[in-house]
């Protein structure tokens, strides 16, 4: 448990060197907002739990197998990514209040629209029923010349939905794309985890899954962060909405990661408090 705490405050830690350096190679707000956890775990694991939790020990036959540091060390790295991508998710509902932030589903559907009109822009068939090199060179001029007209496009429609914005939500703006990066780097994580958890779990037990509270959490996490992707690559939401469900997703993750462990009992679980 005491190792477990460490190796969560060392990740937190490598994903902030991640995605917190600027060119200049300075230390941006990133690691601002993802410190809190990893100090808050480190406490506590060096100054709540007894000590003879804070030893290692050795696993029971059952559970000595290769799976073991696949498992454990992919489940605390997607906890560390998951918690850093809701903590910055909670950090923009902050930010954004009284703000008027629609200008980012505006900015997602006229991208959305562009591309649709790139792609319907240019139809080759149309000049492939001449012969000779001459079809051949008119469709490639024709797709250059609408490629150019997009990308002024673009920069034109940028430009529109830009004006007037304020620093406020441009910061806003990119806690919520640097949140949905670490929580789209955090779920397939996640995901590969639970697997390999499962895998060990039947060369162990004899069975793939046996609902322990651990387990169930796990599932639970899950489904959370996968309706959180969803609605922002199906459904192009944005902002506040997938904000909120990325904020309930970071009780569920505490709860999987330190509350059944330590409150409960299981195949995962100590109870501490018992």
């Amino acid at each position: 448990m005491f190792f477990k705490f460490k190796i969560f405050k060392k990740n937190v830690f490598q994903i902030q060197n991640l995605f917190s350096l600027n060119k200049k190679n300075k230390p941006s707000f990133f690691a601002a907002f993802t410190s809190p956890p990893a100090l808050f775990t480190n406490a506590f694991a060096t100054f709540s739990l007894p000590s003879e939790m804070q030893h290692s020990s050795s696993l029971v036959p059952a559970l000595q197998s290769n799976w073991l540091m696949m498992h454990v060390t992919v489940m605390i790295l997607s906890y560390s990514a998951l918690i850093c991508g809701s903590l910055l998710s909670i950090a923009f509902l902050i930010f954004s209040q009284n703000l008027d932030m629609d200008f980012l589903s505006k900015k997602n559907q006229s991208l959305s629209k562009l591309k649709n009109s790139s792609l319907n822009t240019f139809q080759p068939e149309k000049f492939l029923t001449s012969s000779g090199a001459n079809a051949i060179s008119l469709e490639n001029s024709l797709s250059k010349k609408n490629i150019f007209l997009d990308e002024i496009q673009m920069a034109k429609n940028n430009n529109e939905i830009f004006k007037g914005i304020s620093t406020k939500q441009k910061f806003a703006e990119k806690l919520d794309n640097l949140s949905y990066r670490i929580l789209g780097i955090g779920f397939p994580l996640l995901t590969i985890g639970i697997l390999s958890g499962a895998v060990w779990a039947n060369e162990a037990w004899g069975s793939y899954w046996s609902w322990d509270p651990k387990e169930t959490w796990a599932l639970a996490t899950w489904f959370v962060f996968a309706i959180y992707l969803h609605t922002r690559l199906t459904q192009g939401w944005r902002g506040k909405k997938p904000a909120i469900i990325a904020s309930l997703g970071f009780v569920i993750v505490w709860i999987c990661f330190l509350g059944v462990n330590l409150l409960g009992e299981g195949l995962h679980s100590y109870g501490f408090f018992k």
